[in-house]
């Protein structure tokens, strides 16, 4: 492929990875920013609360599914054209949704914007490796956490002003000039990239992850409506165990499989993806749900809602850049311990949560939570990556994007059933103690010689109640599993970044007579893409690998270019399928 500037380059790799950022700040930020917006969106189009979550889960469901076709399509059709593609679709796909008017056709327009909303931050991702030496990725991981975390940080004080003061739809078109400006910067900055092989698409792979994540989704996010002990629940729950199990054997046999999942082979990369999903769960559950208790429980505002999240969004801005830097200094095991025990005290803080809680005690807890999750979100998940060998970091890639996707989805899901039954029960057990004992208390006895009027304040009043107890527990729960997180995050390794496991491998047995044969196995190179090809600098040594690859930033000449084409043309004329 005709590749960018050279990855040992120390400043060329700055102006790509500023343009990756904004693809993937777009994508993310809609993860957030549609939540603030539920309500009103619910009350415009006379929706209700069941069918207004389909905006969310339906959003969530068609991620699931095109998330593990990110990395085909990159092989396919190259990076830089699906980046370019997944900008404009993501932005037309923004435009329908602020034109929707009904919900139906809102949450049509969702799923098919979860289609580039999926593909982004893979490909983002795959590209930044390319892009970034070694020894900075760490600083580079740093910058662009700042898409992927302090994106759905900002979401809820966004939205909340356009919610408020414009329209909610401005929420989807906020999207349109985002998406233009980016696709004429990637137009600028990246160059083009040609695929050198056609991959065989892996239909039943794609197949089975795609049913498997699908059917446990949809099992989540309706199981409180359907039970969950419920046939339907219970059969969705396996059928998507067993189709992952399906996923696995099926790429583990196949010539080109959609996810390597020999990525799982290392345990730094499969720890990290353990981590992220318990980060990604306390950072979503307390977007979700924050929002939501402020509105509904403390009647505030869209904007004052947010506004009570913004100090932690400022506190990412500020931390994932030093996170980043962090990480090359020490590693990531202190960052991430440290960053983790934050979090399970910041959730701890949470817990306490009541319906009077002042605003300014919230602001203070979702700090200290926001200040964990800046210092242990990058270093966890650049040392998962940086555990594997250069080939499979395309496969890692998505990994990651799946488990943020679906640890998010299925976390505000299961929460939310949670929450849904205890919220249930409770009220039903204290309602009843509450008519029992009416007489008992001079202010219950002021309520009931008022009627049907006085006894419904009293019961909203109590609803407060339960529903900021039900938030607290949930908020003790993901304090424990953060706490948990903290031990796994010690088995992370301390210290600077060094080559990857394959490259480390060659560079101690190779013989010294064997160094003068690379020069002419170069000239004998085929491109690829998505396999992030080896370069050899003196912090790394090229990898083994079975199909003999280019270096990773290689210009084609105008010459080359033509020989090229033309030999792709003879081998089409021939039968020879590319």
């Amino acid at each position: 492929m005709v590749n960018g500037p050279s990855r040992a380059s120390t400043t060329g790799w700055v102006i790509p990875l500023i343009v990756l950022i904004v693809g993937s700040f777009m994508s993310v930020l809609d993860t957030s920013i549609v939540n603030v917006a539920v309500p009103h969106i619910q009350t415009e189009l006379g929706a209700s609360a069941d069918d207004v979550e389909w905006i969310v889960t339906g959003y969530t469901l068609a991620l699931g599914v095109i998330v593990p076709l990110s990395g085909w399509l990159g092989l396919r059709f190259g990076l830089t054209t699906v980046y370019i593609l997944s900008m404009v679709g993501f932005a037309v796909a923004s435009g329908l949704c602020g034109l929707a008017w009904n919900l139906d056709v809102l949450i049509g327009f969702r799923v098919l914007q979860a289609v580039p909303g999926g593909v982004l931050p893979v490909v983002t991702m795959t590209m930044l490796y390319q892009i970034v030496p070694r020894e900075k990725i760490g600083s580079a991981m740093g910058m662009y956490g700042l898409g992927v975390v302090v994106a759905p940080a900002i979401g809820p004080t966004l939205g909340g002003y356009l919610v408020q003061y414009v329209d909610w739809r401005l929420i989807f078109y906020i999207n349109v000039p985002i998406g233009i400006l980016g696709t004429i910067a990637a137009l600028a900055v990246f160059p083009r990239i040609h695929p050198s092989t056609w991959p065989k698409f892996d239909l039943w792979g794609f197949l089975s992850i795609a049913y498997g994540l699908f059917a446990l989704l949809l099992a989540f996010s309706k199981a409180q409506k359907w039970g969950w002990t419920g046939y339907r629940v219970a059969m969705l729950i396996v059928s998507g165990l067993l189709s992952l199990a399906l996923f696995v054997i099926i790429e583990l046999e196949v010539e080109n499989p959609l996810i390597n999942v020999r990525v799982f082979a290392y345990w730094p990369f499969t720890n990290s993806l353990i981590l992220i999903a318990i980060v990604t769960t306390a950072m979503f559950t307390t977007l979700y749900y924050i929002p939501q208790f402020l509105q509904v429980t403390q009647g505030l505002e869209a904007l004052p809602a947010g506004l009570v999240l913004m100090p932690s969004a400022l506190v990412l801005i500020v931390l994932m850049p030093l996170a980043g830097r962090l990480y090359d200094l020490i590693g990531a095991r202190w960052p991430a311990v440290i960053g983790l025990l934050l979090m399970a005290y910041g959730q701890l803080l949470l817990a306490q949560l009541t319906a009077d809680t002042p605003e300014s005690s919230i602001v203070l807890w979702t700090t200290v939570r926001s200040i964990g999750t800046g210092l242990a979100m990058m270093p966890i998940m650049t040392a998962g990556i940086a555990g594997l060998p250069t080939a499979l970091t395309s496969s890692g890639s998505a990994m990651n994007n799946v488990a943020q996707r679906v640890s998010s989805s299925i976390a505000v899901a299961v929460f939310g059933g949670l929450i849904a039954a205890q919220q249930a029960q409770l009220l039903s057990d204290r309602g009843g103690l509450l008519g029992d004992n009416v007489n008992s208390l001079p202010q219950l006895q002021a309520a009931a010689a008022k009627g049907t009027e006085g006894m419904l304040a009293v019961y909203q009043q109590l609803q407060k109640y339960i529903v900021s107890e039900t938030y607290a527990n949930s908020f003790l729960t993901v304090a424990i599993m953060s706490a948990a997180g903290a031990l796994l995050a010690l088995l992370l390794r301390s210290g600077p970044p060094q080559a990857a496991p394959a490259a480390q491998a060659q560079a101690a047995p190779a013989p010294v007579a064997a160094a003068p044969a690379a020069p002419a196995a170069a000239a004998t190179i085929d491109p690829v893409i998505m396999a992030a090809p080896t370069v050899s600098t003196p912090e790394r040594m090229p990898e083994p690998v079975p199909v003999r690859q280019a270096p990773r930033h290689h210009y084609e000449t105008f010459e080359e270019t033509e020989a090229r084409r033309n030999e792709e043309a003879a081998k089409a004329h021939s039968g020879v399928h590319l």
